[in-house]
């Protein structure tokens, strides 16, 4: 029995499936839950109505730029105005757009038997502000924008949307006024929709498309904190229709998210939807509510609409800021993340942040790492004593397998204990991985030199190659190097040169890590050589 071929091979073949899945990988979401009561949401016809496209109110805060448009109080367009369409570009990214191509919208209005947005008229409410343009000033607190609705037989509906400083969540209020004798019943919906399609919006940002990076629909229930819903299932018709208490529903991509909170502890249903035309949405709507003749009634709800910050998302809802996907692993990822935001809290460089995390997980790894070492250097001193053994029992395998156990025993080897710290490490590195390609703050950070984005891949392709040959010294200076065989060495030779062609196109954030990774790899497989001979 051969178990440094076998564990070798194991390595290799587990190296292969997690560079495969890092490469493949498309998030979806394994929720196929067919509605048993098919909902018609909200989708109105009017959008080539003139005055539908024209009437519109401009918002500006410090961090936001949105139009509203006066015709349903939805949210059409929001600039983000901390983050840039591309690096070194004049223009602020763009997150929710309305254009003929592409459509990204946060919708929201009363609906039911008295709602003014029914869609059994096609037609949506005409509010009325004060002014179309409203601004948040320097020393502001904050900026409501109240519009206002008035139907003929007197009921009166203020929408209104407040903003704060600093901040990417917006509350969004309707006052509902009963000016009649009569009974009113209204359901609020909160919905996104978006083209699924996302080549029709012609400038979307190049590091949405990394790797796959997911982009759909989510939602968070008590009972279900993240669940994925992809895009593809909707438009297959594969549609979701839950009543559940609702922490909120969402539209992601790889930086960025858009979410609507209801501000209750109450059920809502929550809804999915093809639209036609290729539009998707997702959205939650309430229960019936009653208000009584002439009484007011509000309902509140918040939008998140911008970069996926951890801890701002935390305290805007319940597990809001899942919606970072790191994948299985979240629960590593997310601690790793606040140890590099603290990290960079003291130097100011993600990279030399990233350079620095490297340093603190290969330390606090080392004793692994050790017995890594340690039992593949025991393992090639035996060899000469294994190859007798082969030699003596090349015919009977039974007492061959029997002979090479008992020398592991004399010697006090684990034939698997090279194998297994590796295992053990591989979730650590791979949730490092997920943290460093979710993490929007790494977006258009500069390192050093020409590494102007550590989001982005090298524009010269010299720290790929530097991984690569960082690699290859690793693999020349492994203890288990010299014990592999003509074939074994060749597969390892190989794997170099597949795994640079893999990161040719790795962030370089990313790549960094790697390559440090290996050096002090390097470093320490001469530090245990060195202790163990002496």
């Amino acid at each position: 029995m051969d178990f440094k071929r076998n564990c070798t091979i194991f390595i290799f073949l587990i190296l292969i499936v997690l560079f495969w899945y890092i490469w493949y990988e498309k998030s979806s979401n394994d929720l196929h839950k067919t509605s048993r009561q098919y909902t018609k949401t909200q989708h109105f016809n009017n959008i080539n109505n003139v005055e539908y496209l024209k009437d519109k109110v401009v918002i500006q805060t410090d961090v936001l730029k949105l139009v509203i448009n006066k015709y349903g109080g939805d949210i059409e367009k929001v600039d983000l105005l901390k983050y840039k369409k591309k690096l070194n570009s004049l223009n602020y990214y763009r997150l929710l757009d309305t254009s003929k191509n592409f459509i990204y919208q946060a919708q929201s209005g009363l609906i039911g038997i008295d709602g003014p947005d029914n869609p059994i008229y096609n037609r949506r409410p005409h509010y009325i502000t004060s002014k179309n343009s409203f601004k948040l000033n320097t020393g502001d607190h904050e900026i409501r924008v109240p519009m206002t609705w008035k139907s003929k037989e007197g009921v009166v509906i203020v929408k209104t949307f407040i903003f704060t400083p600093k901040q990417y969540n917006i509350k969004v209020n309707f006052d509902i006024f009963n000016n009649t004798n009569k009974c009113l019943k209204v359901i609020m919906f909160n919905q996104l929709k978006q083209t699924a399609d996302k080549s029709k919006k012609l400038d979307f940002d190049t590091s949405d498309n990394t790797f796959r990076s997911f982009r759909g629909a989510a939602f968070s229930t008590i009972t279900d904190k993240f669940h994925k819903h992809n895009f593809n299932d909707i438009l297959n018709n594969k549609n979701i229709y839950i009543h559940t208490k609702v922490q909120w529903i969402s539209m992601l991509q790889q930086y960025f998210v858009t979410a609507w909170i209801p501000n209750n502890n109450i059920e809502n249903t929550i809804y999915t939807n093809n639209l036609g035309n290729g539009i998707v949405t997702i959205g939650y709507k309430s229960n019936v509510h009653q208000i009584k003749p002439y009484l007011k009634h509000t309902i509140y709800s918040k939008l998140w609409v911008g970069p996926k910050i951890q801890d701002k998302m935390a305290l805007t809802a319940n597990n809001l800021e899942l919606t970072i996907d790191y994948g299985w692993l979240w629960f590593l990822s997310q601690p790793l993340f606040q140890l590099l935001n603290l990290i960079h809290q003291k130097i100011s460089n993600w990279g030399f942040s990233i350079i620095l995390i490297t340093f603190i997980m290969k330390a606090i790894m080392f004793p692994l790492f050790k017995i890594q070492c340690v039992s593949m250097t025991k393992m090639r001193t035996i060899q000469p004593e294994i190859n007798i053994i082969k030699n003596k029992y090349k015919n009977d395998k039974k007492k061959l397998s029997q002979e090479i156990i008992n020398l592991y025993k004399i010697n006090k080897i684990n034939p698997l204990g090279g194998c297994l710290p590796m295992l053990i490490q591989m979730p650590i590195f791979l949730a490092l991985y997920y943290m460093l390609m979710g993490s929007v703050e790494l977006r258009h950070a500069p390192f050093i030199l020409w590494i102007h984005d550590l989001s982005n891949k090298d524009p010269y392709y010299i720290l790929p190659i530097l991984m690569g040959s960082t690699m290859l010294l690793v693999q020349k200076t492994s203890p288990n190097n010299i014990t592999l065989d003509k074939n074994q060495q060749n597969i390892m030779n190989v794997m170099p040169l597949v795994l640079t062609t893999f990161f040719l196109w790795f962030p370089s954030g990313l790549v960094l890590y790697y390559i440090i990774n290996n050096l002090l790899t390097v470093i320490q497989q001469w530090l245990v050589s060195y202790n163990f001979k002496k």
